[in-house]
């Protein structure tokens, strides 16, 4: 059944300029804070961030000479949801008994996180850039961005140019959905930035619909940080890829 939706999200982010600093804060407080509390409590704000800049300064953490902030580390690297964290969690040497258990705890974590087994099958399609302002490395950090959150909802990404008959036997093999989403930045009238998502199924390619979320009040960098993770949440709302 063909499903058309439009999903609009508009809302102004004057704050958003502050992502970067406040990782960059936290960084410096992790690093050169004088008192153990404040590192850790550093690194499991660090941890919520949501930020991927933050994985380096938490696996950096892990050689702290504290072992209440190595085990803040490893429990800020779990809440952050990183699968390449999983390199400096296992190369680290722990000889701390309650450290070690948080430690151990960030790798069972991620590892399930890396072995689930796939809820969706998606062939993402390379994001352009409708406004003809944004450069090379800001679409790429956004495309990124795209790649991630879909991996934390549970996606499967295939391969450029897949053949059909490859696909169908990826969704057999596993016994799920497959979606193309073909995503787009363009400029909003109120001088903001929107991603707009034409989603597909795949291989088939019938049209489901389009979602489209939008911001403003920010610069294009802090925009997209924020609208990359929101348009694969609406796309899995409208998807329902929840169920």
């Amino acid at each position: 059944m063909r499903l058309l939706c439009i999903v609009l999200f508009l809302v102004s982010f004057p704050a958003l300029a502050q992502v970067d600093a406040r990782v960059a804060f936290l960084t410096r407080q992790l690093e050169k804070g004088k008192d153990p509390r404040a590192r850790s409590q550093a690194a499991l704000v660090l941890g919520a961030t949501d930020e991927p800049d933050a994985m380096g300064p938490l696996c950096t953490a892990l050689k702290d000479e504290s072992e209440v902030v190595r085990s803040a580390a490893a429990k800020g690297l779990a809440t952050l949801k990183e699968v390449a964290a999983l390199d400096c969690l296992k190369a680290h040497k722990e000889e701390d008994a309650a450290t070690l258990v948080a430690v151990r705890e960030a790798i069972q974590g991620l590892e399930a996180l890396k072995s689930r087994p796939p809820r969706i099958y998606v062939d993402l399609e390379d994001l352009k850039d409708k406004t003809g302002a944004l450069p090379p490395d800001l679409l790429k950090a956004t495309q990124d961005r795209l790649k991630r959150r879909l991996l934390q909802s549970g996606a499967l990404l295939a391969p450029r140019k897949e053949p059909k008959k490859t696909a169908k036997g990826v969704l057999k093999k596993h016994g799920i959905s497959g979606y193309r989403l073909s995503a787009e930045v363009r400029t909003t009238e109120e001088g903001g930035l929107r991603i707009v998502v034409v989603c597909l199924t795949y291989p088939d390619l019938a049209l489901l619909g389009q979602v489209d979320v939008q911001a403003s009040g920010a610069q294009p960098a802090d925009l997209l940080k924020a609208l990359a993770p929101k348009v694969i949440e609406e796309v899995a709302a409208t998807l329902e890829w929840s169920t």
